[in-house]
């Protein structure tokens, strides 16, 4: 046995995958659905497809 077992099964990272791609969940959403930490769904999305969020915008309001 090579080191230890995935925390989440194939199915389970395609399916975390796609959700993070299509910006259904947030990466703590996915984490909940799967009782895993965020560094556990982090280390299964695959970097070179993941697109970067962008940070929320904010409204500035003139006072």
């Amino acid at each position: 046995m090579d080191g230890r077992r995935p925390k989440l099964t194939e199915g389970q990272a395609a399916l975390a995958q796609r959700l993070y791609d299509e910006r259904e969940k947030t990466v703590q959403q996915i984490a909940d659905m799967f009782s895993v930490p965020r560094s556990t769904v982090y280390g299964h999305l695959d970097r070179a497809k993941t697109v970067p969020r962008q940070p929320k915008k904010t409204k500035v309001t003139k006072s």
